[in-house]
């Protein structure tokens, strides 16, 4: 099977939850057989890497996309909507490269807004090829964290319901999320579940999980609004009669960065590479996660896989990964929600907290790994073509 593998750019050039989706889906395919054109973008100030470094980048071994093909992402004055009209310019160059052979194509999967222009095309002129798109966490769909982020929501809303509607197949992470896509306006035979996933060598061996409470939580992200930052820095200024441990990877500048007379704080920065990553993961108990949108977070998957409890909101499709048996599904995500929820968790017995922690593993074996769900996706494509 030959698919164009249109993305809103992949890692390390771009660093994302999307990019990263991309590029385990996309490496995934190949993997199994299939014949993948990748489409991305760099930053307008970075030198466009060529095919063969891409390659070399994602396979160890003699395997490779069939066709790389990247440009810079579009620039523009800024102005309100200004990502939507450059997002519709990027599908525009897509559109140029790939209009001429689609016919060799036998499914095109395109990431958030990037098959825009093939889909007018293929209104008009009647192509003879599906399409499925995947917009990572529908978060203009969800609750925002303040009225700048709302505004910024409602503007984007129209744009992201017509790709959908105008597509032949919708894919949903499961959850909330396929929640969503039927409430702007997609049937549910267009809507394909395939949830994230994650490599099976980031698996610990359950034998390595301490018995022990650490009392050491983490957070991956960054200071974004949607992250609820905000919210866990009050919570940790809350906690009282126990000395914590706390840990952040991101990019934190130093005026984001708290500081505590109780707890133990450490800013690790951004960490791009997986080892050193999982490495600080395996110190941690906890995860934090209380965001006020997400889709399904890599962050989590990470974190279970490495044997960790999650305290994470009920947002999105995080319910498929996250119960009472390995953590907090938070209905609310204030500071006083997220510091009952340390709180209960650090009162567990080490027996029961250990549970929590192994049924977080085998969820991922279970359900999340790579390897698994192409094979899934596979099928689900035979079907379509």
């Amino acid at each position: 099977m030959k698919i164009a593998f249109l993305t809103d750019g992949i890692p390390p050039y771009i660093i994302g939850g999307m990019q990263k989706h991309s590029l385990e889906l996309a490496k995934e395919l190949v993997l199994n057989g299939m014949d993948v054109d990748l489409f991305h973008f760099v930053q307008n100030n970075e030198k466009i890497p060529s095919s063969k470094e891409v390659n070399k980048l994602v396979f160890n071994r003699n395997l490779s996309f069939n066709k790389v093909f990247c440009t810079k992402f579009p620039s523009s004055i800024y102005f309100p909507g200004h990502y939507i009209w450059n997002s519709y310019k990027y599908s525009k160059w897509i559109f140029k490269i790939i209009y001429h052979d689609i016919e060799k194509y036998d499914f095109i999967y395109a990431k958030g807004f990037s098959a825009w222009k093939l889909m007018r095309i293929k209104q008009r002129k009647n192509l003879n090829i599906n399409i499925g798109i995947k917009f990572h966490g529908y978060e203009m769909f969800q609750r925002p964290a303040n009225f700048r982020i709302k505004l910024e929501y409602l503007l984007l809303r129209p744009f992201v319901r017509w790709n959908n509607i105008n597509a032949d197949y919708v894919f949903s992470y499961g959850g909330k999320i396929t929640s969503i896509i039927r409430s702007i306006g997609v049937p549910e035979i267009k809507i394909i579940e395939i949830p994230s996933g994650i490599q099976s060598t980031w698996i610990r061996n359950k034998d390595e999980i301490p018995l022990v409470i650490k009392h050491k939580l983490l957070f991956i992200g960054r200071n974004e609004r949607r992250k609820a930052y905000l919210e866990i820095c009050n919570a940790i200024v809350k906690v009282k009669n126990i000395s914590l441990e706390f840990h952040f990877i991101g990019p934190f500048l130093e005026n984001e960065k708290i500081r505590s007379d109780n707890h133990k704080i450490i800013y690790h920065g951004l960490i791009k590479d997986d080892l050193k990553k999982r490495n600080i993961i395996d110190q941690c108990d906890i995860l934090l996660c209380p965001s006020y949108s997400e889709g399904m977070p890599n962050v989590i998957l990470e974190a279970m896989s490495r044997g960790l409890s999650i305290i994470a909101s009920n947002v999105g499709a995080v319910s498929e990964l996250v119960n009472c048996k390995n953590g907090v599904l938070l209905d609310s995500n204030t500071s006083n929600d997220i510091l009952n929820a340390i709180v209960k968790l650090l009162n567990l017995s080490n027996e029961d907290f250990l549970k929590m922690r192994l049924v977080s593993i085998d969820k991922i074996e279970v359900n999340y790994v790579w390897s698994k769900l192409v094979k899934k996706l596979n099928l689900e494509l035979q079907k379509l073509t």
